[in-house]
């Protein structure tokens, strides 16, 4: 035990043998098995951890990754190197119904052999504990009794050669995504992580589709919602176009029970329908702020209130015109109306416009004095937002006129609402069904199918982009592997294959943002950090148009970029993208995008990454630290963790979430927002002493700023439940 102490603690700062050596001997008993000793240790090494000594956190990892490697050994029967043999192990996955068997038919034996040469066992000194931890409880594929057999490098590896296998040198593609992965320099969404190599390869984070106004509409989004949870997908639901309660069906008035009860309907398949039995379904429900249902819908979580009204277990999410914001500050009158009876009255539907489109039609509604409507100060919805916030965290904020107008497809279609995480932005329609009898008297149903959302994502590891030629290198690797995923996915819904290589959407990511600005000495609340992250998210999204560029040279554009914004260049105009001598060449990008297309009708889109950032040892997304220090239970114990690289030049940098001005968060945001063409899980945080009116302020200021979703309000005295689904 004294050599491997040893072993384990050199090269880490302050991490001296000795110290860890006198806990053992006080702490062990005699006559404790080898196994219940390595528990101990390990336990002892992670409660070290502390603000002045971070560093046991990898003298804990080395300590489990000992264990790791021993009990693989056992396991695959190894005597040497435990990473030796992948060939046996992927045909020993194989054989337990673990792996798919089309990794060996699409590589050979030698090709397999050289991959395994390429295995870079040093790589996991990168990871923390808790990094390591996860990866092992969560991605690894284990054997049939749970024992351990896949290892970390190996897993990177099998992610990658799926990733890499249809392409023309698939070898030396899969070495490519073996090294950002490998060196925590990017991740891929859970779905990816978890599912890449397996049998049935989910690939995809998170889904949206919208019912129409009919029955079996409505259930088959629900039956879909169902297939996606099944395969450990999260889902995304606009209901607005469903009967407000009291509305007439089939001209009896008053028979419609309205969207709440499709909502709780929702509610029982995510409980029912969990996602790989790891946790239940998750759905976001989205709802139009001038839908009559609106009140009843932002009661859905709060604990007041008739409780046959409520649907504890999805996340509401609210969309909001530029109209409402300017009433609620103008603190004046706000109609609620019924779609169905607006279409019945009037001959169009409110939710199908936005902009002045849908300002006209909104205005038109209330001056027709025989459409029925609800009229209500629109400051009170803003307070019944306000107080679900503050209550539950909830709802979501989709600001659909910011969205819709800056949609580079906006050609195509229309964004009705945003995902699970509040991230992905992009062009939807309901599917249609009919049914016939053909001749043989067999009922036949066909599906004409509508645009069901797919989110792909990868995130760039910030804290560990060194350089501008690290971004790059890095960034299109990420848009490579991403756009791979879209033909090498298993889909659960027909048609979210169809809508997937109709637009071959992606999400390129951040994660570790607090971290890159600490390391760099950046104080959050300072206008060095937001001029840095205006540049530093230009040349991203530089370097992610120029990738998707290069690969529709290489094969294709996606099929709907003829009159989109990327082919007009209003894509670049509502940016304000100019060639300058100090800034990328977009005069340039603009002209050979214009000549060649474009493989991606959407890129950049920022999910939380609260699970993969842990793996990765880097701060989630691009949220602030928590805090800088903090103890997590477990079952086996107590977890202390430290902030990523935290060290006497990084502390005063690493200001904590709720201690932070959050109108320089939203600025943060909106300076973003301008380089993405999706979203960010963009996250306020509160204290629960904040005044009403500074926290309608911050809402007020996220509008003028231009930001397009806001995900949680994480109020300090209330614990919110995070989406596993996107966290890429």
């Amino acid at each position: 035990m004294k050599e491997v102490i040893h072993s384990v603690c050199h090269g880490l700062d302050g991490c001296h043998p000795e110290a860890l050596l006198n806990v053992i001997r006080t702490q062990s008993r005699e006559g404790m098995s080898q196994q219940a000793i390595v528990r101990l240790v390990i336990q002892l090494a992670v409660e070290k951890t502390s603000i002045e000594e971070p560093n046991w956190q990898y003298v804990a990892a080395r300590l489990l990754l000992s264990s790791i490697y021993q009990e693989a050994a056992d396991n695959r029967g190894l005597e040497a190197s435990p990473y030796t043999d992948f060939h046996a192990l992927i045909k020993r996955l194989e054989d337990i119904g673990r792996y798919g068997t089309y990794i060996r038919k699409k590589y050979t034996k030698e090709e397999i052999n050289e991959l395994e040469q390429y295995i870079r066992p040093e790589r996991d000194l990168l990871f923390n504990y808790v990094g390591l931890k996860q990866l092992m409880d969560r991605y690894v594929i284990r054997g049939e009794s749970a024992e351990v057999l896949e290892l970390p490098q190996e897993l990177f590896m099998g992610v990658a050669m799926h990733l890499a296998m249809n392409e023309a040198g698939r070898v030396e593609r899969a070495k490519q995504f073996y090294d950002v992965l490998s060196k925590l320099e990017a991740t891929v969404a859970t779905p990816t992580l978890s599912n890449a190599r397996k049998p049935f390869h989910q690939l995809s984070s998170c889904f949206i589709d919208m019912p129409e106004d009919d029955l079996i509409s409505i259930y088959e989004t629900d039956k879909a919602f169902a297939r996606v949870s099944k395969f450990g997908g999260g889902m995304g639901i606009y209901v607005g176009k469903i009967r407000a309660r009291g509305s007439a069906i089939r001209n009896h008035k008053g028979a419609s029970g309205g969207v709440i009860p499709w909502v709780r309907n929702y509610n029982n398949t995510a409980v029912s329908c969990n996602q790989l039995g790891v946790r239940s379904g998750a759905v976001a429900v989205y709802l139009d702020v001038w839908h009559k249902d609106i009140q009843d819908f932002l009661q859905l979580k709060t604990n007041n209130g008739d409780e046959r009204l409520k649907a504890h277990d999805i996340f509401p999410g609210v969309c909001i015109p530029d109209e409402f914001m300017r009433r609620v500050e103008s603190r004046g009158s706000w109609h609620l109306f019924c779609p169905y009876e607006v279409e019945k009255a009037m001959g169009f539907r409110l939710e199908d416009a936005w902009g002045e489109e849908f300002e006209r039609r909104y205005q038109a509604c209330i001056d027709n004095p025989e459409l029925d409507r609800i009229e209500i100060p629109a400051i009170d919805i803003m307070k019944r937002i306000l107080q679900s916030t503050f209550e539950t965290g909830t709802p979501f904020v989709f600001f659909r006129d910011t969205a819709n107008r800056m949609n580079p497809n906006k050609h195509a279609g229309m964004i009705y609402c945003s995902n699970l995480c509040t991230e992905i932005m992009q062009n939807m329609k309901p599917m249609q069904l009919t049914e016939e009898t053909d001749e043989d008297g067999n009922i036949v149903v066909r599906y004409k199918p509508g645009e069901f959302v797919v989110c792909n994502l990868s995130s760039l590891n910030l804290g560990r982009c060194k350089s501008r030629e690290d971004m790059e290198r890095i960034v299109e690797t990420q848009i490579r592997g991403m756009d791979n995923v879209i033909d090498l996915n298993y889909y659960p819904v027909k048609q979210a294959e169809m809508s997937n290589q109709k637009y071959r959407a992606i999400g390129l990511g951040i994660s570790g943002y607090h971290q890159h600005l600490a390391q760099n000495k950046f104080l959050w609340e300072s206008e060095d950090h937001l001029s840095h992250v205006d540049e530093l998210f230009e040349w991203i999204n530089f370097f992610a148009i120029k990738a998707s560029m290069e690969l529709a040279i290489e094969k294709g554009a996606y099929s709907l970029f003829e009159g989109s914004d990327w082919h007009t260049g209003a894509y670049f105009d509502l940016r304000g993208y100019r060639s300058r001598p100090d800034g990328p060449d977009w005069d340039w990008l603009r002209h050979e995008v214009q000549r060649h297309g474009i493989r991606n009708a959407y890129l950049f889109a920022i999910a939380p990454t609260s699970s993969t950032s842990l793996i990765a040892g880097s701060t989630a997304g691009i949220d602030p630290v928590f805090a800088r220090f903090f103890m997590e239970e477990k079952k086996n114990g107590v977890v202390p963790q430290t902030a990523p690289n935290l060290n006497s030049d990084t502390f005063w940098y690493y200001k904590e979430a709720h201690t932070i001005n959050q109108s320089w968060s939203i600025r943060a945001a909106a300076i973003r927002q301008r380089h993405i063409d999706q979203s960010q899980s963009f996250n306020l945080y509160i204290t629960p002493d904040i005044p009403v009116r500074d926290f309608l302020n911050l809402y007020m200021e996220a509008w003028k700023s231009g930001l397009k979703t806001v995900y949680y309000v994480r109020n300090k005295s209330l614990e919110v439940e995070e989406c596993v689904a996107c966290s890429s």
